[in-house]
């Protein structure tokens, strides 16, 4: 069986190098000319889906409403795998990614994530207020955004959520466009963060309701940041509750009692 994940793993690698090819030279448009940064969203669009379809890996987007094309978002998804990335480029709407600088050091692939992308090293505070000031200036530019507010992956085997870190929620409301709390369920049973071998399951990212700012304080982060993360949390538990996982081994609600971030 783990022969065939190792054969299933170095196909989706390929797949994925291949596909990278192909879209490259659509991706350095948005490079040369910044205006069609919205091309970044539609390019990733294709790429995450005909990935998914080459690799045979079904995947179901679910909007719990309709996301108006027209406006800006904070989308904060739960981060459990290495997949979740390309999962979040089968978003409907276009958005650029806030993520570790160390993608930079991916041959090509980094070099072009760090000029369509916002990166950031979380041990340096000066990048992490770099990171923000980048992210308020996207808002401007018009962008939405992808910020995974856990910082990292934290868990290693079951779905355990991280301590969600104040910056997308900041950026949030001090632009005034609302929060879209997204849930991956799945990811971390497709590729595991322990071992970077792909299992067959289906994937599912569910886009909820979002969460308006308007007329949101500073002092209202910690607010956001819960109720964010308490309709992740929730969607976890329903999704996941009378599947073949060790649920006795994963806790969404004791939010105080996090395991710290290792991604």
């Amino acid at each position: 069986m783990k022969v065939v994940r190792w054969v299933h793993t170095a196909y989706g690698v390929l797949v994925f190098a291949v596909l990278f090819a192909l879209v490259c030279p659509l991706l350095a448009i948005p490079i040369v000319f910044p205006a069609t940064f919205r091309l970044v969203g539609v390019v990733n669009r294709w790429w995450a889906r005909l990935m998914f379809i080459f690799i045979g890996m079904p995947y179901r987007v679910v909007y719990r409403r309709r996301l108006d094309p027209k406006r800006q978002y904070v989308f904060c998804p739960n981060h459990f795998s290495y997949i979740d990335i390309p999962a979040m480029g089968l978003n409907h709407l276009n958005a650029i990614f806030v993520g570790k600088s160390g993608i930079g050091k991916i041959p090509v692939f980094g070099y072009m994530y760090e000029r369509l992308h916002i990166t950031v090293d979380r041990q340096n505070m000066r990048s992490r207020y770099t990171s923000v000031k980048r992210s308020l200036e996207a808002i401007d530019e018009g962008k939405s955004l992808v910020i995974f507010p856990e910082g990292g992956i934290i868990t290693l085997k079951e779905p355990v959520l991280a301590r969600f870190k104040d910056g997308a929620f900041r950026v949030a409301i001090e632009k005034q466009i609302p929060i879209v709390p997204v849930t991956i369920p799945y990811n971390w049973i497709i590729l595991p963060p322990d071992q970077f071998l792909l299992r067959w399951h289906p994937l599912h990212v569910i886009f909820h309701e979002p969460i308006e700012t308007k007329g949101l304080t500073l002092e209202d982060v910690g607010t956001l940041r819960e109720k964010t993360f308490a309709v992740i949390a929730a969607e976890l538990q329903q999704q996941l509750q009378g599947k073949a996982v060790a649920l006795q081994h994963t806790n969404v609600h004791n939010y105080e009692d996090r395991p710290r971030t290792i991604g």
